[in-house]
């Protein structure tokens, strides 16, 4: 078996290629960005050419319902019914309403024990940081100071999945979470991508700084422009070397 995931597509678009050949197996991958900035297509894309390619996709939203998982996912092209029916792809919506039941829930404390979640090849999480900010307990520490702790006994668990070869891609808003609270997963992820965007007239455009990139297949740029179109999907629009 590859040491890598490949992503796929590679008749379709450049993504494969960009990404130096796929994420390494045993990996965790940050993709940082604020709201609007496209982590949510990108990971669409990801885990789409990943479970076109037989590796088996965990896909965990805390925003999209699976209807409009799906809906999304055709508007882009990707047709991920098949996926779903064939199990190669499991999606499930993370409720993030920790008052709807009367109790304060412990998301993260739920999300690890949520054991088939985690026996997919690669779990993606979309968003770890609207789960950290929903999360009563992480809520408590914040006055305290101490969500690097809380954040410590999160990335101990993701290594110990890892360590089985398994690879977990989060995606982080940075406006929504502390520096505190996310300079231990910078430092820990081997893929810390992140996503810029610039208003250029009418046109939104998007680089991914390659941040780190540790046992890239092929050599991954230092910068990375894609774009998002109905229709299409993701696409590399320039590979430039900063």
């Amino acid at each position: 078996m590859s040491d890598h995931y490949s992503l796929g597509l590679t008749d379709r678009d450049r993504v494969d290629n960009a990404f130096g050949g796929g994420f390494p197996e045993g990996s965790i991958v940050l993709i940082e960005g604020e709201d609007g900035a496209g982590k949510s297509a990108l990971c669409q894309r990801f885990s789409y050419g990943m479970a076109s390619e037989d590796s088996y996709v965990t896909f965990v939203s805390t925003e999209l319902e699976s209807w409009e998982f799906v809906t999304q996912m055709n508007s882009l092209s990707y047709d991920v019914v098949d996926l779903l029916l064939a199990e190669q792809m499991l999606f499930l919506h993370a409720n993030v309403d920790t008052h709807d039941d009367g109790s304060k829930r412990r998301l993260l404390a739920r999300f690890a024990d949520a054991r088939t979640l985690w026996k997919a090849d690669v779990v993606y999480v979309d968003t770890l940081s609207t789960l950290l900010r929903n999360d009563p307990n992480f809520e408590s520490v914040i006055e305290t100071g101490e969500e690097d702790h809380v954040i410590q006994r999160l990335i101990t668990f993701l290594r110990h999945v890892t360590l089985q070869d398994r690879t977990v891609v989060l995606t982080v808003d940075p406006t929504s979470v502390n520096d505190d609270a996310l300079r231990p997963l910078r430092n820990t992820a081997d893929v810390y991508l992140d996503i810029e965007t610039n208003a250029v007239g009418q046109e939104i455009r998007r680089s991914i700084k390659v941040k780190r990139f540790q046992n890239m297949k092929s050599p991954v740029n230092d910068t990375i422009g894609f774009t998002v179109q109905q229709g299409r999907g993701v696409s590399i629009v320039s590979r430039t070397v900063a």
